[in-house]
């Protein structure tokens, strides 16, 4: 495997840390701020399969690996409710191993969630504590990851939950607006499901932030998004507003764009545990975006 070393501000203490799924949002993210005379490798499933233990373990030992943060996942929210087996193995076993692995070797495990184990019937944001309910394959085999890794309890490590992902890298609702905006002259898009967009890259720095602070007996659970709320109506109103795209963008109800997958019509976070136990200030959505599309050169 080689061996990759990135450079920016961040920094943490000595460490050879696991980066898995590392080509997708957050995992290229952390690429560009990962530095320092810490040694990282950057894995996707082509260099390292997560969903076989013995691999898994080897890889670990091979390279002293004292941190790991699971970046990979099944995403495909809607594909995940014919293809469960897919969905179940990197979501659900494949953070059974990796916890099994951290607490056998004492390494310290960030595990990135979602706001999917949420039903989003709530009317206030969701809290660490809050009662789970899924809606469907992908938010249920998250939570399965997350109840696997709490039973086995690795010290020193976290479940990060987060709603919303975009970024400059990999597909998603910005870069899906966007194109759209450029290729049409209006779209429809949901107003009814209300959240907080999250800028992978501020994920990405709170994670490497966090990193040395972390010293806790079991796992402890936290919620990560950007500040304030929003819908996706609103959202791709604030894309076209940005980028002066010439796209007018209607507002429609969920029941008018039928998915296979359910999605929570609430799903804000709230992020009073993270900000307090490891004093982190959060970015204004708006802000974010206003980073994200200048970083991608559409900001207008």
């Amino acid at each position: 495997m080689k061996r990759m070393t990135y450079f920016s501000t961040v920094k943490i203490t000595m460490l050879n840390v696991l980066v898995t799924g590392s080509n997708g949002q957050l995992g290229s993210e952390i690429k560009e701020l990962a530095c320092g005379n810490e040694t990282f490798f950057f894995t996707d499933r082509a260099t390292l399969d997560i969903t076989n233990p013995k691999t898994i373990k080897e890889f670990i030992e091979k390279n002293s690996i004292d941190t790991i943060i699971n970046c990979a996942a099944y995403t495909a929210v809607d594909k995940a409710e014919s293809d469960i087996e897919s969905a179940d193995k990197i979501n659900h076993l494949a953070v059974k191993y990796l916890a099994q692995i951290s607490k056998e070797k004492n390494i310290k495990l960030i595990h990135i969630s979602t706001d999917y184990v949420f039903d989003g019937k709530s009317h206030m944001p969701y809290t660490e504590e809050n009662s789970t309910n899924p809606n469907g394959v992908y938010g249920q085999t998250k939570l399965d990851g997350e109840k696997a890794m709490l039973g086995i309890n690795p010290q020193n490590s976290l479940i990060i939950r987060t709603s919303w992902v975009y970024s400059s890298y990999g597909a998603n609702f910005v870069k899906t607006m966007l194109r759209l905006g450029k290729e049409k002259e209006s779209l429809g898009v949901i107003y009814d499901q209300v959240g907080t967009p999250t800028y992978a890259r501020d994920l990405a720095q709170a994670i490497l932030e966090i990193i040395p602070k972390v010293e806790n007996q079991k796992v402890e659970i936290y919620n990560y998004s950007n500040e304030g709320v929003t819908s996706w109506y609103d959202f791709a109103k604030e894309i076209m507003r940005m980028t002066k795209l010439n796209c007018q963008i209607n507002p429609i109800e969920t029941t008018e764009y039928p998915t296979p997958a359910r999605r929570p019509h609430y799903s804000l976070l709230n992020k009073t545990k993270i900000k307090t136990e490891f004093n982190l200030a959060i970015s204004y959505w708006k802000d974010s975006l206003d980073d994200c599309l200048k970083k991608m050169g559409e900001r207008r």
